[in-house]
């Protein structure tokens, strides 16, 4: 399986079956999708930052809320959150994604802005790897993502949503989330290939270059 960062929350995720698209956004800033195809989309929530399944190339399936799906072998949970702490009274709602795909199991948290309940906590369980918001602003930030890290205990932390040179945001550096992770710095890598063979017990964090 590749996992590859389009900028922002949008990931392609290509197994042997089917190619997943998560969070597709309208030209945003600096980043641009390109030109990207998908058997399957998931939308967080409806923000043009996050929905524009409409530019993306092929014949998809999108998913845009809490449910239970089965898609080309793919089994896709979306498990319903809010965009803030306030029960979603400023911002709305959000969906979580739990994607299985090629035997291994890949969390979206969208623009989650809350921590994470206990009963949601166990829904999440066996995570291998998490796509995890830590810009703040209208998502969690940096201390808050790393307590849904603990809890989550994954394999692999991929931090998205957050500052970098192609936005122009009050969104928080990336920065402050390695501080908080106890990381320097990190080198960041064009994409990531994984096998359930290959995941490790001790959680890595790997940061993505922005492809478009």
């Amino acid at each position: 399986m590749d996992i590859t960062w389009l900028g922002h929350s949008c990931f392609v995720i290509k197994g042997k079956q089917a190619t997943v698209v998560t969070d597709p956004y309208h030209k945003f800033g600096g980043y641009k999708m390109g030109l990207v195809s998908a058997d399957i989309i998931t939308i967080s929530h409806q923000h043009d930052h996050h929905n524009n399944a409409a530019g993306v190339h092929g014949t998809h399936k999108d998913v845009t809320g809490p449910g239970e799906y089965e898609i080309k072998g793919i089994f896709v949970t979306g498990i319903g959150t809010y965009h803030d702490n306030v029960n979603g009274e400023k911002l709305g709602k959000n969906t979580i994604y739990l994607i299985e795909i090629d035997g291994i199991r890949v969390c979206h948290l969208g623009d989650l802005g809350h921590k994470l309940t206990s009963r949601q906590t166990e829904e999440l369980s066996e995570v291998d790897v998490l796509m995890v918001p830590v810009g703040g602003l209208t998502t969690v930030n940096a201390p808050a993502a790393a307590e849904v890290i603990n809890m989550l205990d994954p394999e692999i932390v991929i931090p998205m949503h957050y500052k970098t040179d192609a936005v122009e945001d009050e969104l928080e550096p990336l920065e402050k989330f390695l501080k908080e992770m106890g990381h320097k710095e990190a080198v960041a890598q064009p994409k990531l290939n994984i096998t359930k063979s290959t995941l490790k017990r001790d959680t890595q964090l790997v940061v993505l270059d922005y492809k478009a």
